[in-house]
């Protein structure tokens, strides 16, 4: 029997890229009244399940994420597994 391991992949734009969701949010939290935020920059991540057993399975996670889940031109990913 096989086990499962856990793999959260974090995606962010990488810096000097616009992020028109995180600037939106920041007007949103001065608006409302949340002066001490100075700037917010937004990202997504992704939960993946995989066979602790399976080949090679951190090169194979490294090139899900650079083929599929982030764009390598703007964006910038991390990896926690577990």
């Amino acid at each position: 029997m096989s086990g499962e391991k856990k793999a959260v992949v974090y995606v962010r734009l990488k810096e000097g890229v616009l992020d028109p969701q995180g600037v939106t949010i920041h007007k949103a939290l001065l608006q409302m009244g949340y002066k001490d935020f100075l700037s917010v920059r937004s990202g997504r991540f992704f939960e993946l399940t995989v066979r602790a057993d399976g080949d090679d399975i951190d090169r194979q996670i490294d090139e899900v994420c650079a083929r599929l889940l982030a764009n390598p031109v703007i964006e910038s990913y991390s990896v926690e597994k577990s």
